[in-house]
């Protein structure tokens, strides 16, 4: 929106432009989410795939890295090898998945999910700027839209950070810094267009 106000372009081009930029992004970050998830799934599938054609071929050696997984943290050999025997006895491949690939039900790579997540926040932040700029008048919407853009980002960058346990000040001075970076571009480049037309 930014660049297309630095243009010089009505204020209905720039609302059009907001709500276009929010649709195709939503789009976008669904689209690259779901491909890397699917990436990772197709990824867990093999190695699930190659662990049942080991467990099947040689389950005395299965048996023993799981024994040796639970010694490396902690377990006397002997009852290392009771607990892979127990583990491996109720589900030998649900074992295996969990204590030498990491992957559980709880963890396992879900593209759908990931997609719609990736594009409601997305469309949640853009919907943000979307607001303030339709409540702005025309002559104030780039310092309007600009100041509000950066204040939610630090708001949403400190949310994030103390969501996750990470200290808040550092992220959210990082993503206002880089949103102002892309802002600043975007409307060097729409306010250039500007003067070239």
């Amino acid at each position: 929106m930014l660049g297309v106000a630095a243009a010089g372009t009505a204020s209905s081009s720039v609302l059009l432009t907001g709500i276009a930029a929010v649709v195709a992004g939503a789009m976008s970050m669904a689209a690259g989410e779901y491909v890397s998830v699917s990436s990772q799934s197709d990824t867990e599938h093999s190695d699930l795939e190659r662990e049942k054609r080991e467990l099947l071929a040689d389950p005395v050696s299965e048996h023993n890295e799981m024994t040796s997984i639970y010694v490396k943290r902690g377990l006397d050999p002997q009852l290392a090898g009771k607990v892979a025997t127990q583990l491996m006895a109720h589900d030998a491949l649900g074992a295996h998945a969990r204590e030498e690939l990491g992957i559980s039900a709880t963890v396992a790579a879900r593209p759908l999910q990931a997609a719609f997540a990736s594009a409601g926040a997305f469309t949640v932040g853009g919907l943000l700027p979307l607001c303030v700029a339709l409540l702005t008048p025309p002559t104030s919407i780039i310092v309007t839209v600009a100041m509000s853009s950066l204040l939610f980002l630090a708001l949403l960058g400190a949310l994030a950070a103390r969501t996750g346990g990470a200290p808040v000040v550092m992220p959210a001075l990082r993503v206002t810094f880089w949103g102002a970076v892309a802002m600043g571009v975007t409307a060097c480049v729409g306010a250039i267009w500007h003067v070239a037309g």
